[in-house]
């Protein structure tokens, strides 16, 4: 029967419908009562969620939603209570009005939710949250829903913040590993230690990235991998290798990544890279802390 499974999964993969098991498989997995996270999380770490079912899958590992179907219907009450209580708020404090954008009203929202809000704060500054919520607003189409996956993301986002050293370092490892000549190249020109990556690392490459190849990272991200960041950087590295020789300084390699913004079949092309390399490392192994407690 195994031997089986992989014959057919083996096929579907050679003419380009490797997905139809995956999402009979997932299919399953959600109709479960209650849901079975560590299965789901599986499954994100695994495959590429089928669109249909991204906001489903997304809602639940984010805990957006309960696991419990017969409490999502209050929690959810719950949540839109909040939102709404919070966006009454800024209005109230002439923060936010129907000119602003909807990502700063999210990132005010969370402002102020954090006790962060105080006199005077700049709601136009860039942040990681802000870039976070950006994403999210061009994959999902309801606000209060995007307003509480972004905030269980920057959660990840702050997991990023307190590992960078030891991802700053598996990055400058695996590059030297993989590519010896781009990693002494960018050594000797003193760019290796000047890329930006707290910030990609700490956005998901939000804004980096373009979106439809942003959200199968993302699908891992949600599945508590956030180490496969390190893999889109070096991807992102190899990928603009002849380019990125031809850098001698920061502006210029900072252009060169820069210029990979609108360009979707290198996005592609980025994404399926890192998600291989990422696998060959067994970057699957690695789940945050607060995940881990969360699911036990």
């Amino acid at each position: 029967m195994a031997d089986e499974r992989n014959f057919r999964s083996t096929y579907y993969e050679k003419v380009g419908c490797r997905g139809v098991e995956e999402r009979k498989s997932l299919e399953i997995l959600l109709k479960e009562k209650p849901l079975n996270l560590t299965k789901l999380t599986q499954f994100c770490i695994r495959f590429t969620v089928p669109k249909i079912h991204r906001t489903v899958l997304w809602n639940s590992l984010l805990r957006v939603t309960p696991v419990y179907d017969k409490s999502r219907d209050y929690v959810m009450e719950q949540r839109v209570a909040v939102y709404n209580d919070l966006l009454k708020a800024l209005k109230i404090m002439r923060i936010v009005d129907e000119h602003t954008p909807t990502s700063r009203v999210l990132y005010a929202m969370w402002l102020l939710e954090k006790k962060q809000l105080y006199l005077g704060r700049d709601i136009t500054q860039e942040s990681h949250f802000c870039n976070i919520t950006k994403v999210l607003l061009e994959i999902f189409d309801n606000d209060i829903e995007t307003y509480w996956m972004a905030k269980s993301l920057y959660d990840y986002s702050e997991e990023v913040s307190l590992e960078m050293g030891k991802l700053s370092d598996l990055t400058y490892t695996i590059l030297e590993k993989e590519d010896s000549g781009l990693y002494i190249h960018l050594k000797s020109c003193d760019m290796l230690t000047a890329l930006p990556l707290a910030d990609w690392y700490r956005s998901f490459f939000a804004g980096v990235l373009s979106e439809p190849a942003l959200i199968r990272i993302w699908d891992k991200i949600c599945g508590g991998a956030i180490k496969i960041v390190v893999f889109v950087m070096i991807e992102i590295l190899r990928m603009l290798r002849r380019r990125v020789l031809r850098c001698v300084d920061q502006k210029s390699l900072f252009e060169c990544i820069d210029s990979i913004k609108n360009e979707q079949e290198t996005a592609d092309m980025i994404v399926n890279g890192a998600i291989e390399l990422w696998q060959q490392n067994k970057g699957h192994e690695y789940i945050p802390q607060s995940k881990v407690k969360a699911l036990s």
